[in-house]
Order: C-alpha cells, then sequence, then structure tokens
C-alpha cells in the first residue's frame, strides 16, 4: 500500500484516495486475502466502516478493521473473523490520529484459473464491490 505522506494526514488534501491490499484473515467474509482496496484518507469514520489504521504497538503495519464504537481515548475496532484476533480485544482503543481513512471499494483480483468467458463474466459482474457501513454488524461485534 502506498503510506500517505505526513502533509496528506495533516490536510487530507494532497491525495485523498490510496489503494492497499488485503493480507491474512481478519476480515473475512467482508474481505478475503488479496483483495485490493480503494481507501478515502481523512474521511468521516461512523460506527460500522471498514477503515484503515496504524497498528497501535506498531506504527509501520497498516491494518484493516471494523470501527465498531468510538469510546473515550479512541475507535473500538474489532475484524469480521472473531477467530483470527489482532484487533482492539488485544490492544484497546486506537487513537484517532491512527485511524488513517475509511475503505470505500473492494476489488478482487481475477484468478489465473478463470480463463473460460462465463468465468471472465462472472469475475467481472463481481469483482469491484462498495464495502458499505455495516451498523448491524457493528452492533453485534461490540456484543463480543
Amino acid at each position: 500500500m502506498r503510506e500517505p505522506s505526513q502533509e496528506t494526514e495533516r490536510t487530507g488534501a494532497v491525495a485523498p484516495f490510496g489503494l492497499a491490499e488485503v493480507t491474512g484473515p481478519s476480515m473475512v467474509p467482508t474481505l478475503l486475502h488479496g483483495d485490493r482496496l480503494v481507501v478515502h484518507y481523512g474521511a468521516r469514520i461512523r460506527p460500522g466502516d471498514v477503515v484503515v489504521l496504524r497498528h497501535p504497538f506498531q506504527q509501520d503495519l497498516l491494518v484493516v478493521k471494523r470501527a465498531a464504537e468510538r469510546r473515550d481515548g479512541g475507535w473500538w475496532v474489532l475484524g469480521d473473523n472473531a477467530y483470527a484476533g489482532g484487533d482492539s480485544t488485544d490492544y484497546g482503543a486506537v487513537p484517532q490520529e491512527l485511524v488513517l481513512g475509511r475503505v470505500r471499494f473492494r476489488y478482487r483480483p481475477r484468478r489465473p484459473d478463470q480463463r473460460s468467458p462465463l468465468a471472465v463474466l462472472r469475475w467481472a459482474l463481481s469483482a469491484a464491490r462498495p464495502v458499505l457501513c455495516d451498523r448491524s454488524a457493528s452492533r453485534r461485534l461490540r456484543a463480543r
């Protein structure tokens, strides 16, 4: 993922959109390993949004999670896959300044075995989708 510059993080005006790639299973079934994301840096975050943030203990690592709720000290973020871990249940609330942006779209690259015209058509119709705010998931995740 192209890292936003410090100037972009402060003003949000230079390059408001960027790309990221998902690694790992923490956001399954919403996002799969290998999905590409379009991230809107500096966007307003609401509970239920999928966000990109800097890991609180390893700030050179970017993480994709769902913002479950706003708490004292920042955002409580959780992965959609309860068994994967690596979210606020491990490191607590994430300070607002570490939340970089909101995920707007996901793009699934075509697999090498998708060669037939029907397979390519199916891929083309489902490859790019908006990543919507899921308030029901936010409520469900907060209950964990």
